[in-house]
């Protein structure tokens, strides 16, 4: 018998037994439709049920069963700190911030497939950008950025930003990627977050703080400008914005929030599940073409497949070198 259908069961014995059968006695009896056989039956037919009772135990009981179910649920709000914080300022504690953080704090942290695997992610991943961002100056707090970007996946976007910090082909090389038809260094997580992190702490030149900058690589410098002198403002929060740049920032510190303390909402991921941290590689430096990237992947003892994992960033089968260098990671056996 299912434990669906035990509770079930159980329950509307309960209800039978505790409002119906009174209730059909006392009718029966008012009405005087009863004879010794129907009055006999009903007896007998609340002994069972009393017996059956005692021998499964209580309604108490049978409703804690309930929790032996595979995917145990207890789905509840979320209790909000008095002070938030992102990149060392705190955010304003008003009913309109304390709403918005509620929203991306509950849809993040219910959705829970995707917060896994960002967890996971994390493991992988911000081992080397903690790094690039300490060496740049740039609060720590931004590797939850490359989170909301891109889930720390090479993503395409509908607006044809690319990779772990979502820059566009013009944005990238302004900011020292290279990007061509053999070479996409937005798909280069060193690169890639050395360009974002020099571009954030341009931004936070131009705006002031870092909750504004950080609002402005979601809508761009061009339009944060416009708004913040439209409305004679010069906080993000006090804008009325766009509705995906109102969640933004917001958006930043549930990850944040999640992330940097996951089992305080539910999520408790084993060592052993993470993602492993890509350091357990050598690199090989390359100053001539490469005809063949298959080739040079079975010279080196891996797959084509292999080779494109731990270097995304090189998106042709060839490499042509002009001037430059390449370093290209290998596995270690």
């Amino acid at each position: 018998m299912s434990k669906g259908f035990l509770f079930s069961y159980n329950y509307h014995r309960s209800v039978f037994t505790r409002k119906l059968l009174p209730n059909l006695l006392i009718s029966i009896i008012m009405e005087r439709r009863f004879s010794i056989f129907a009055f006999g039956a009903a007896l007998i037919f609340t002994a069972l049920i009393t017996l059956s009772y005692t021998m499964e135990g209580t309604e108490e009981e049978v409703v804690s069963k309930v929790e032996n179910f595979d995917l145990p649920q207890i789905v509840k709000p979320i209790k909000l700190k008095s002070v938030y914080t992102w990149a060392g300022e705190e955010v304003p504690n008003t009913p309109d911030t304390r709403e918005r953080i509620d929203r991306e704090l509950l849809v993040n942290a219910y959705w829970h497939s995707s917060t896994i695997l960002n967890i996971k992610m994390a493991n992988k991943y911000f081992p080397t950008i903690e790094r690039i961002l300490a060496e740049e100056g740039v609060p720590d707090d931004f590797k939850y950025l490359a989170v909301a970007e891109s889930n720390l996946r090479n993503v395409t976007s509908s607006a044809s930003a690319k990779g772990y910090w979502q820059f566009r082909k013009l944005a990238g090389k302004e900011w020292g990627l290279e990007i061509n038809s053999e070479v996409d260094e937005r798909y280069h997580i060193e690169k890639s977050t050395r360009a974002a992190a020099k571009y954030l702490k341009w931004l936070k030149r131009k705006f002031g703080t870092w909750n504004t900058a950080s609002a402005a690589y979601n809508v761009g410098p061009t339009n944060m400008t416009r708004l913040l002198r439209s409305q004679k403002e010069e906080s993000f929060y006090d804008l009325n914005i766009n509705e995906e740049t109102s969640r933004y920032l917001f958006r930043l510190i549930a990850f944040k929030e999640i992330l940097s303390n996951p089992s305080a909402f539910g999520f408790y991921i084993d060592q052993e599940d993470l993602y492993e941290p890509i350091d357990n590689v050598y690199t090989v430096e390359v100053s001539e073409s490469i005809t063949s990237m298959k080739d040079f992947a079975a010279k080196y003892g891996i797959s084509y497949r292999t080779l494109k994992y731990y270097n995304p960033w090189l998106i042709d089968n060839k490499l042509t070198v002009k001037k430059n260098t390449y370093y290209i990671n290998i596995p270690r056996t």
